[in-house]
């Protein structure tokens, strides 16, 4: 799916870096999730997750974020995922990915891209970042 900002509404999010528990590399590594990635999103992600904890008036953001987006359909015994695209930083093409299950924070989300997050703009847990969300 190709996108393009100028026809999509954006929405800039702040946020601090994060470790998570590894469940989103669990979740991105399944062939059905990164076949419907590719698909829906058009690009291949790389196998894990960026966790951003949302700071000040972007925590209730989600919110805005329940009706129009991609989903990442589930097969028996897992959650939907709900996905929009993004850039990360202004530069990287990348998407959020919010799964859908009971008690997960409200003010956090997680980003996929094709390349490591992380690694490519060398973050550490408590560094804040951006991401411009197309809805």
């Amino acid at each position: 799916m190709n996108y393009s900002i100028k026809k999509l509404k954006t929405v800039n999010v702040k946020g601090k870096i994060f470790s998570g528990s590894s469940e989103g590399s669990k979740f991105i590594s399944l062939p059905w999730v990164k076949n419907q990635i590719e698909e829906k999103l058009g690009f291949t992600p790389y196998i894990g997750t960026l966790n951003i904890k949302l700071i000040g008036n972007h925590a209730g953001f989600k919110k805005l974020l329940k009706k129009a987006s991609i989903e990442i359909l589930p097969e028996k015994g897992f959650c939907r995922g709900r996905c929009f695209p993004a850039f990360f930083m202004g530069k990287t093409k990348c998407a959020i990915v919010i799964p859908e299950i009971a008690n997960y924070p409200e003010d956090v989300i997680e980003i996929i891209a094709p390349v490591n997050l992380r690694e490519k703009f060398q973050f550490k847990d408590g560094d804040v970042v951006e991401v411009k969300v197309m809805l």
